[in-house]
């Protein structure tokens, strides 16, 4: 076994918890093959695993780490490496071994070109067809979980439940997750993907702010359509987001890497001259082993669950997350063109109960709603009616809505932040500490709750 600084540096940084008191997390050295393991009933993980790896995720339950956890001399012993694990998870490396269906002739990539090639030709209703054949497994995939995971976040809980058994503490202090003691964050975006959803952008816009919404506007820089310097400046003018989205929307972008490294230079100019700090790739395409070309401080290409998505796949976590120095901010909840086009439901059932889930675990409510999909009325009224919810639930529970610049500007603060202890109370320092709030995590038997500091928290604000 082994102790690493790495491993319980996974709980600072998610929780910006102080380490002290805690247990120590010591794991079995790495070996064999990357496989599927659970790590308690709720959670499937992947990579590898001293107690044993299964080669499908269908048998992962046969090997449920848990029940080789150890506590021992202050100390977590793990048969694995969970900084692996969610890593592995983070940046979707399972999916190569997530397969329901092989060689499937839409999985071709002369395919995918050819289609490509002609989707500007083709009617909405057509591409539409072609995407229900493509997507047609989607209630097949057994990971991740729909209609929200929380794997990553589970083994953090899980880890921090056993951090602090072995360590004999009942409630531990850390840095709550949103500003102001929120419990939840709200983020809509909007990505723009013809000249016609450019020219709704302003009616969009009015439908946001009479609900109380600002949102971001994530706009292809080439060949799709004109983008003017009056169309940017109208978006920022009214205190919306511009990003870029792409470089031209062709479903090219990561396909190899030279190609990528001198598109990433042109996206990055564009970024430049938008004066956008986010970036969003067409389709949700990813590759996040090549993020360092950017130039980005955020990227909000990674879906929490991608059953529904071209590129399958998911981070599996309802909160943001560092990619080296780009922070990542994950799509928690199903896109409208996916609702009302691939499932064909006209209503906000779906996201009602994406949200309620997301609410109890507070993390982050984040959404694409395109305009170019909005401008029928029955559109509209869903999402009218999505607009009508949010601005209610907001309001009833105080939720923090804000634009992904700023979730990237907070998630970055807190990252530096730091509990300290002063006169017997936990104090936060740092940049932005005075929007910061100290919570507990208390253990009541196996099961881990948070709550406020209470007067603690008062201090904390004038600190």
């Amino acid at each position: 076994m082994r102790s690493d600084q790495n491993l319980n540096k996974i709980l600072s940084d998610y929780f910006r918890v102080p380490e002290d008191g805690l247990g120590r997390v010591c794991t079995a050295q790495s070996s064999g093959e990357a496989g599927y393991f659970r790590f308690g009933s709720d959670s499937i993980c992947y990579g590898q695993c001293a107690s044993g790896v299964s080669e499908k995720i269908e048998n992962s339950e046969l090997h449920d780490a848990l029940k080789d956890a150890r506590l021992s001399d202050s100390d977590v012993h793990l048969s694995f490496d969970p900084a692996q694990v969610v890593g592995n998870l983070r940046t979707e490396r399972y999916v190569s071994n997530l397969r329901p269906r092989q060689g499937r002739i839409f999985d071709s990539p002369l395919i995918r070109k050819a289609y490509y090639f002609v989707r500007e030709m083709l009617p909405v209703a057509v591409r539409k067809h072609f995407q229900k054949m493509y997507l047609s497994d989607w209630r097949d995939l057994r990971f991740p979980n729909w209609p929200v995971d929380f794997t990553v976040d589970n083994i953090h809980e899980r880890l921090l439940s056993l951090s602090m058994e072995a360590g004999g503490v009942e409630r531990v202090p850390f840095i709550w997750f949103w500003p102001e003691g929120a419990p939840n964050c709200l983020i809509m975006t909007h990505d723009v993907e013809t000249a016609a959803g450019r020219d709704f952008t302003p009616q969009l816009m009015d439908f946001d702010q009479s609900h109380g919404i600002k949102a971001s506007f994530q706009v292809v820089p080439e060949k799709r359509y004109e983008v003017p310097d009056e169309y940017l400046r109208q978006i920022a003018s009214r205190g919306f987001e511009v990003n870029v989205h792409d470089l031209n929307h062709d479903g090219h972008l990561y396909q190899e890497r030279g190609a990528f490294l001198e598109r990433a230079k042109k996206i990055n100019e564009y970024a430049r001259k938008f004066d956008a700090v986010g970036f969003r790739a067409g389709v949700m395409y990813r590759n996040l082993d090549w993020f360092d070309a950017y130039e980005f401080s955020y990227d909000m290409s990674v879906p929490n669950v991608a059953h529904l998505d071209p590129q399958r796949g998911g981070c599996c976590t309802v909160f943001p997350y560092f990619i080296g120095k780009i922070l990542e901010i994950p799509l928690t909840t199903c896109q409208d063109y996916s609702l009302f086009q691939i499932l064909n439901e006209y209503s906000i059932d779906l996201w009602k109960k994406q949200l309620e889930l997301i609410r109890q675990r507070n993390g982050l409510m984040s959404f694409i709603a395109h305009p170019d999909y909005l401008m029928t009325p029955e559109a509209q009224s869903v999402y009218e009616s999505l607009l009508s919810y949010l601005q209610q639930m907001v309001e009833r529970e105080n939720i923090w809505v804000a634009l992904p610049k700023e979730v990237d500007a907070w998630w970055r603060a807190r990252a530096e932040m730091n509990l300290v202890k002063k006169g017997g109370d936990w104090v936060i320092e740092g940049s932005g500490c005075e929007r910061a709030r100290v919570a507990f995590a208390v253990l009541k038997g196996d099961r881990l709750t948070y709550e406020f500091a209470g007067c603690a928290a008062e201090k904390n604000a004038r600190a």
